[in-house]
């Protein structure tokens, strides 16, 4: 294939964003007098929205719809004004962009994570470099591994999505590349382990971003 573009996943491909999440959400449940959960639980918490996240963090008793709601939209609050404490690009995401813009490759990022949010978190730690589309979780469109944001961003290109790599640290982000047509390409230092990685469809494993490069 000619890669034309690359879709990044956010949370764990571009952005170690593990211990923010983690401490807002643990921050929820202490206020509840809920059990909290450790970092490594966390890294199957997240990868399907946010609302997914707070069901599994959850005590099985207590995952009643209110209950869920109540807690999303505090953690939603929180996290709001507590995610630069912690989050870090991750080392090589900075000179792996900087090879994509030489190259005239163009940028998207496609999250789970709710659009404002994406948003906010791009403006914060990515905002160096011009992604051509950013787009989060949204009330009208299906969440990943749904392929509509990733066709909807690939049609934004003007890119067919067999010049695309997908790039995510989940079996949701694999799945939503093959559903869409593009090449999944799963990171090994994210949240997820080779294992789901392979099980979700990745064609490609890579080590470190700029192994991303002899796809291109």
């Amino acid at each position: 294939m000619k890669c034309k573009a690359v879709i990044f996943d956010m949370d764990g491909t571009l952005l170690d964003t593990l211990e923010d999440i983690a401490g807002s959400v643990n921050r929820i449940l202490m206020k509840r007098g809920f059990p909290t959960h450790d970092l490594n639980q966390y890294r199957a918490f997240i990868g399907e929205g946010p609302k997914i996240l707070i069901s599994r963090a959850l005590p099985m008793e207590q995952r009643a719809t209110g209950m869920v709601s109540s807690c999303l939209q505090a953690y939603l609050d929180d996290y709001r004004e507590n995610c630069t404490i912690h989050t870090t690009l991750y080392e090589g995401i900075p000179e792996l962009l900087d090879e994509l813009v030489h190259r005239n490759i163009k940028i998207a990022i496609l999250t789970n994570k709710q659009n404002d949010l994406a948003r906010l978190c791009a403006d914060l730690f990515l905002s160096r470099w011009h992604f051509d589309r950013i787009l989060g979780l949204r009330a009208d469109v299906p969440r990943k591994p749904h392929p509509a944001g990733a066709l909807e961003i690939a049609d934004h290109l003007g890119v067919d999505p067999k010049n695309i790599l997908f790039v995510g640290d989940s079996d949701t982000d694999m799945k939503t590349a093959l559903a869409g047509g593009m090449f999944p390409v799963g990171v090994r230092w994210g949240f997820a382990s080779q294992k789901v990685l392979k099980i979700g469809g990745a064609e490609r494993l890579i080590a470190h971003p700029m192994d991303l490069t002899g796809l291109l």
